[in-house]
C-alpha cells in the first residue's frame, strides 16, 4: 500500500473513535489543539481540545493581542504558533501568517483580486487549508495558491478560471480545499475539481456548470472515499480519486445559495440551505439517496451547523429576516429549542461546549444540552458584523469581524 494511504487510513480510523463514524481526517502533522483546516481536522466543526477556560469574569477573557487582515469572512486555520487566515484590501487579496503569541505578520502574500461586495461586504470567504507544511488557497475568482507554510514561498499558483474557462459562480468560489491523498479538492464546476497538491496540475474536472458555496467533506461508502458538496443546483457525491459522480440530490436554493457544508453521520447525509429552503436528511448507498425526511426545523444560510451526538447546534434563518440559535434532532428533524437573542453568527464545538459567537460580536460558551442555550460565559469581543465561525486552538479564541479587525483571545488555563 502507498505510504500517503496508509497515512490516510490511519488517520481516518482515528477519526472513527472521535466521531463514531469514518471519516478522513486529512492532512498536517498537528497537535490535538491544532485546526489546519476549515471545520477542524474531522471536518465537523468539533475540536478535542480540553482544559480551556470556559468560564470568565465580566469583563471577558484576556485579549492576547488584535490585528488587521482587510475585508473578508474567512476563518482561522492554526498548527502550532502559525495562525492562517485572509482580506482583501483595495481589491487586493492578502493571505497571512500570524505569530499565535503576538499576532505579528510573520509572512504574508498579496495579489491583486476584486472586492466583489455584490449584496454583501465582499473580500476573501475561504479559510487556508494547512497540510504536510504548505497551506492551500482558493480565491473568489480561481486563484490557487500553494504556500510554504513556514516561509510563505509560493510553491505554485494557478488561476483554475482562466485555464479551464469554467465559469464562476455569483458570489465567487467560497468553498475551502480538501486535502486526499496527493490531490487537492476544489468545489470548481458543477462537481468539483482536483489538482495535483505537489504540482497544481489539473487530475479531473467536472462540467461547467455553477459550482456551490460549500467546503467538500469527505465520507466513505462502499469502500471509497467520496466527497459530498453543494453545487448551484443540487448537493452530490463523487469519487475523489476520479471525480465520478456516485450520487446526486437536487436541491435548488434562492440564489445558487447551496453554502452550509453537509453534516456526515456513517451513510446519513443532513443538508440544510437558507432563504426559505429548509432541510432535509437523506440515506445514501447505492442508487439514489433515500429521503429520511425533509422540512423547515433548520435553515443555514451560510455556516454549517455542529452535530453534538443526536443533535444539532446551528443558526436558523437569512440575514434579512428574524434569526435564532436552534438546536433540532438530526434522526427527526425535530425542534428542541430556540434561542432568539442570539443573533445570525457561527459556532464549533470543544469538549461538549458550544463556542458562539452571534453578529454583533458577542462571544459565549454554553454546555451542548438539548435542554437549552444556557451560557456559562460571556463576552462582547468584537464590534461590527460577525458571521466568521471562531477558532479554539491551543487555548486561545480566535474570531474576525467582516472589516477584518482580529481578537485573539487567551483561555488558557494558568
Amino acid at each position: 500500500m502507498h505510504k500517503n494511504r496508509k497515512t490516510f487510513v490511519k488517520r481516518a480510523a482515528l477519526s472513527l473513535s472521535i466521531m463514531g463514524l469514518t471519516i478522513l481526517a486529512c492532512g498536517a502533522a498537528a497537535s490535538a489543539g491544532d485546526w489546519p483546516m476549515w471545520r477542524g481536522p474531522s471536518h465537523n466543526g468539533i475540536s478535542q481540545e480540553k482544559g480551556w477556560l470556559d468560564r470568565w469574569p465580566a469583563s471577558g477573557p484576556p485579549v492576547l493581542w488584535k490585528a488587521g487582515v482587510g475585508t473578508g469572512f474567512s476563518s482561522f486555520s492554526v498548527v502550532g504558533n502559525h495562525v492562517y487566515t485572509a482580506g482583501n484590501t483595495d481589491n487586493t487579496d492578502t493571505v497571512f501568517c500570524l505569530d499565535a503569541d503576538s499576532g505579528k505578520v510573520l509572512w504574508k502574500h498579496s495579489y491583486p483580486s476584486d472586492l466583489g461586495d455584490k449584496l454583501f461586504e465582499g473580500g476573501t470567504t475561504g479559510t487556508p487549508t494547512v497540510d504536510g507544511g504548505r497551506v492551500f488557497f482558493l480565491s473568489r475568482w480561481g486563484d490557487v495558491f500553494c504556500f510554504d507554510a513556514a516561509s510563505g514561498k509560493v510553491i505554485w499558483s494557478k488561476n483554475v478560471h482562466k485555464e479551464t474557462g469554467v465559469r464562476i459562480p455569483g458570489w465567487g468560489f467560497s468553498g475551502s480545499s480538501l486535502v486526499f491523498d496527493n490531490l487537492l479538492i476544489l468545489n470548481v464546476g458543477e462537481a468539483g475539481m482536483a489538482l495535483n497538491k505537489q504540482t497544481g496540475e489539473i487530475v479531473w474536472k467536472s462540467a461547467d456548470k455553477d459550482a456551490g458555496y460549500s467546503t467538500p467533506v469527505p465520507m466513505q461508502q462502499n469502500g471509497k472515499w467520496l466527497g459530498v458538496l453543494g453545487s448551484g443546483a443540487a448537493y452530490l457525491a463523487v469519487d475523489l480519486q476520479t471525480g465520478k459522480e456516485a450520487w446526486k440530490y437536487h436541491w435548488l436554493t434562492e440564489y445558487g445559495l447551496n453554502a452550509a457544508d453537509p453534516i456526515i453521520d456513517g451513510d446519513h447525509v443532513f443538508i440544510s440551505t437558507g432563504y426559505g429552503k429548509g432541510d432535509a436528511l437523506l440515506k445514501v448507498g447505492s442508487g439514489e439517496p433515500q429521503v429520511l425526511y425533509k422540512n423547515k426545523s433548520l435553515h443555514t444560510m451560510l455556516n454549517p451547523a455542529v452535530k453534538v451526538g443526536d443533535d444539532l447546534y446551528g443558526f436558523d434563518g437569512d440575514a434579512s429576516a428574524t434569526t435564532r440559535l436552534r438546536c433540532i434532532e438530526f434522526s427527526t428533524g425535530k425542534k428542541k429549542w430556540d434561542d432568539l437573542d442570539v443573533e445570525l453568527g457561527a459556532l464549533m464545538v470543544a469538549d461538549g461546549k458550544l463556542i458562539v459567537i452571534d453578529g454583533h460580536g458577542d462571544l459565549f460558551v454554553a454546555p451542548a444540552s438539548a435542554a437549552g442555550f444556557k451560557p456559562t460565559a460571556r463576552a462582547h469581543v468584537l464590534d461590527g458584523k460577525c458571521w466568521t465561525v471562531p477558532v479554539l486552538a491551543n487555548g486561545r479564541i480566535y474570531c474576525r469581524n467582516s472589516r477584518g479587525d482580529v481578537v485573539c483571545l487567551d483561555v488558557r488555563k494558568k
